[in-house]
């Protein structure tokens, strides 16, 4: 099985995510990253398949949240489990078998972590996704990591998403970009979009930064 991407234009480039694999999806302080992560959600969620999203924010304030965007169905939790967190240091038990775990702020909670026992989480992380045959997304904020402990979580993730916005020609660009995917291909190009908080509509055409 995989979990499909979705959204148009970037499934294009992008199908879906395989089964047994760990995704990084890095972002600044545009919440685009985190709309994204929550939209992998809710098509595992209409695929019938378990999520937990741990989130260092109010837990009750994202279960509404996900309650809005998938429906009454989201509300009992039993489908979506999320659970609020203020720091990790493993994940594997939050793992839900066949399903998806999701992690908002994987850069902070994962702050006080050396980057030896970040590697350690990861890999027992790889392990017990490839036992399970879920899917683990990790939310990131860029910088937050130290440059170590972002190079191990670069390494052993199978997957990279970046989301960038910064000033062009035409104003505020928006861009995505793919450094690494599971199949061992990366995207060596700017995939631009626009984000009005309830869509990511992404757009082909060229541009001039």
């Amino acid at each position: 099985m995989s979990l499909p991407i979705e959204i148009a234009g970037l499934d294009t480039l992008l199908p879906d995510i395989d089964d047994g694999t760990i995704v990084i999806v890095e972002g600044g302080a545009d919440v685009a990253k985190n709309f994204f992560v929550r939209r992998l959600c809710r098509t595992a969620f209409h695929a019938g398949r378990p999520i937990t999203f741990i989130t260092s924010r109010d837990g009750s304030e994202v279960q509404a949240l996900f309650t809005r965007e998938n429906g009454e169905a989201a509300r009992t939790g039993a489908s979506i489990n999320v659970l609020e967190r203020d720091a990790v240091d493993s994940l594997s038990a939050f793992i839900p078998k066949g399903g998806v775990l999701a992690v908002d702020s994987f850069s902070f909670l994962t702050l006080g972590l050396a980057p030896t026992d970040l590697a350690l989480m990861l890999r027992e992380l790889h392990r017990t996704t490839r036992e399970t045959g879920a899917i683990v997304l990790l939310a990131t904020d860029q910088g937050m990591l130290d440059p170590r402990g972002e190079a191990v979580v670069t390494h052993l993730a199978e997957g990279h998403i970046e989301f960038h916005a910064q000033e062009g020609t035409e104003g505020l660009l928006r861009f995505i970009r793919i450094p690494k995917w599971a199949d061992g291909r990366f995207i060596d190009r700017n995939i631009y979009y626009e984000f009005d908080g309830k869509r990511i509509a992404i757009d082909l055409r060229a541009r001039v930064l």
